[in-house]
């Protein structure tokens, strides 16, 4: 069942019958469904800095079946704009485990490519700020603008950014295990090398990770009743096996291209 990631722009709904609203006092419920973005974002980047106020527990739930059942995690989804008015996560432990994988697999890529620990601490730097934060601020953008200018069916109401953050923080996860870890301990022994088998390994890592991001990105958008035509997001997937076929036939190694690139980051 799909459902829309923002309250109607006209009204908020009232816990309290429709007779009595016009003479009581909005109760404090209603005020925290309808608070604005800003304050939604100011509360969400306080809780930064709480870390015992997190649920690392339910965070990692959340990891697990992003590989093996990411419907039951947007099926959450859905569970929080029921019950919280919204859908965009209000607990910031997904995104603070993301970044400590991250931050570990940076670790792994240091050692694969000889880095020093200067060139170790610029290249952390990359891809911490850019890589993840940077782009994905950029993506999300680009996505809410899109979902709501040319998507929306119900006009009266939006796509909150948070939740289009929050969907490519999922997407985002998967490949960052595969392309950045899993990947790693074949790195040297079977990818770095001019055959063809370097090349399949390589390559099908970063199909397999493209691919993921792809699909879980559609099950986001896909779960919003005020959005049409969001099966257009999986029209990706033919261009990018497309492409996948090409660089195994041009003898292209994906996988070797991009440590290149990160190594000359790090120098």
């Amino acid at each position: 069942m799909k459902y829309s990631t923002s309250p109607s722009t006209s009204r908020c709904h009232s816990p309290v019958p429709t007779e009595f609203s016009t003479s009581l006092p909005m109760p404090i419920v209603y005020r925290h469904n309808c608070m604005g973005a800003a304050t939604k974002c100011y509360k969400y980047l306080r809780k930064l800095l709480k870390f015992e106020q997190m649920d690392f527990e339910f965070a990692i739930w959340q990891m697990i079946f992003l590989f093996i059942a990411p419907q039951k995690v947007y099926r959450n989804f859905q569970n929080r704009k029921q019950t919280k008015s919204q859908f965009a996560r209000d607990d910031p432990a997904f995104l603070v485990l993301v970044t400590f994988c991250l931050c570990i697999s940076t670790i792994g890529f240091a050692i694969v490519l000889g880095l020093r620990f200067f060139q170790f601490v610029k290249l952390l730097f990359y891809m911490v700020f850019i890589d993840y934060i940077a782009a994905g601020l950029l993506i999300a953008t680009i996505f809410w603008f899109i979902t709501n200018r040319y998507l929306r069916i119900d006009k009266t109401q939006d796509v909150e950014w948070g939740y289009t953050f929050d969907i490519h923080l999922n997407a985002v996860f998967p490949p960052l295990i595969i392309l950045h870890i899993l990947q790693l301990f074949l790195y040297n022994a079977l990818i770095n090398n001019n055959t063809f088998l370097g090349r399949f390994i390589g390559n099908t890592f970063w199909f397999v990770a493209v691919g993921y991001y792809i699909y879980i990105t559609f099950l986001g958008y896909a779960n919003i009743e005020i959005l049409h035509k969001t099966h257009l997001i999986l029209s990706a997937l033919p261009i990018i096996l497309l492409i996948y076929i090409t660089t195994l036939c041009a003898g292209i190694n994906v996988s070797y291209l991009v440590m290149e690139f990160y190594r000359y980051r790090a120098l």
